[in-house]
């Protein structure tokens, strides 16, 4: 397999109703463009919107495995991946990468309206 991102794996059923959901997924993992090193993270999607076809998400989410970009720069491609393939009105995509040299880094992404940021408490994995 190409372990590349390749938004085209994604759909949505933009024919059903609109949905609000949470999806989590513990499976993600990229490599960093300086070290080389795996990068690993749950990432929760939180959207309102077309059913985002889960195994098609799942598919598109292993497919980071190879690929080298900054933790950040891997959150705004996935939001910005499902927000022109699967257009849900309301999107939140938040990484919690596993810990490398004593550092949280948890970057998120959202166009809902929050009045402060997502609560940054630390998942089993980290």
């Amino acid at each position: 397999n190409d372990y590349q991102p390749n938004p085209a794996l994604l759909k949505a059923n933009a024919d059903a109703p609109p949905v609000k959901e949470t999806l989590v997924s513990h499976l993600l993992k990229s490599n960093c463009p300086v070290t080389n090193q795996p990068d690993w993270a749950s990432v929760q999607i939180r959207y309102t919107g077309p059913a985002i076809d889960q195994a098609a998400l799942l598919n598109y989410l292993i497919g980071f495995r190879q690929h080298q970009e900054f933790h950040e720069h891997c959150v705004e491609r996935i939001f910005m991946d499902l927000l022109t393939v699967c257009k849900p009105s309301k999107l939140m995509v938040l990484a919690r990468y596993t810990r490398r040299g004593g550092i949280d880094i948890n970057p998120w992404r959202s166009n809902f309206s929050l009045s402060k940021m997502p609560l940054n408490a630390r998942n089993a994995r980290q």
